[in-house]
């Protein structure tokens, strides 16, 4: 069976309602990016952040996962999928994917700030995090999310997977953030390699095949033409 490695960005979940950074009128247009995002911000009002974060997955639960992340569910049935996402949303998981690994942390998890880093899930129930909210061993939690400035744990075994291909899909990501975006150099040499997205990207790597459509239907054409 072979391996299709799909790379995924906001592009994905913005058929689902899940605001960009670039949207008018999203979360993030209320909010500087170095306000909520970064570790400084935290270390600054971590009030804010917590709050941030609370509206972010209220947002996820008013969400549905749209028929791109359905179709790379339905991929499994002929492929092993493997997805590899910068989202911190979980409608890979509610479509039915199986595989996904989480580049930038999870929204429905929250974290200690204590020496071990624990990782605690939260529930649709109990949701918010406050100051005050603390790990079992006293330290307070923050959100699990790996903000702009700090390191990308993930990124090893990220490259490996994408080593593994045997087909490369890049859907909904301008490849302009890193370390995700220097994923694609990880591939096999001459493997296919698609990229679904909207918006025209310039200065792509040669021999990637674009299709310049939303996520949806950008998978309808790639599956029904190329696979």
């Amino acid at each position: 069976m072979k391996k299709i490695v799909v790379l995924t960005g906001a592009g994905m979940s913005a058929e689902s309602g899940i605001s960009t950074f670039r949207d008018s009128g999203g979360l993030w247009e209320k909010y500087k990016i170095d306000d909520v995002a970064t570790p400084q911000a935290w270390r600054k009002n971590p009030a804010l952040v917590l709050d941030f974060y609370n509206q972010r997955r209220k947002q996820l639960f008013e969400v549905e996962p749209n028929m791109g992340h359905r179709a790379l569910a339905e991929l499994e049935k002929k492929y092993e999928v493997q997805i590899i996402t910068q989202n911190v949303d979980n409608l890979h998981e509610r479509a039915g994917s199986s595989n996904i690994l989480h580049l930038h942390g999870e929204l429905m998890k929250v974290r200690s700030t204590g020496p071990g880093e624990e990782v605690y899930n939260l529930t649709p129930d109990n949701y918010e995090t406050h100051l005050g909210d603390k790990c079992p061993k006293g330290f307070q939690l923050r959100p699990h999310i790996v903000w702009f400035g700090e390191a990308v744990p993930e990124i090893e075994k990220a490259e490996h997977l994408t080593t593994q291909a045997d087909i490369l899909v890049i859907i909904g990501t301008s490849l302009q953030v890193y370390p995700a975006a220097g994923l694609i150099h990880n591939a096999k040499p001459g493997i296919p390699v698609f990229l679904i997205d909207p918006h025209e990207i310039t200065h792509l790597p040669d021999g990637i095949t674009v299709i310049q459509k939303g996520a949806s239907e950008g998978l309808k054409e790639l599956t029904e033409k190329y696979l």
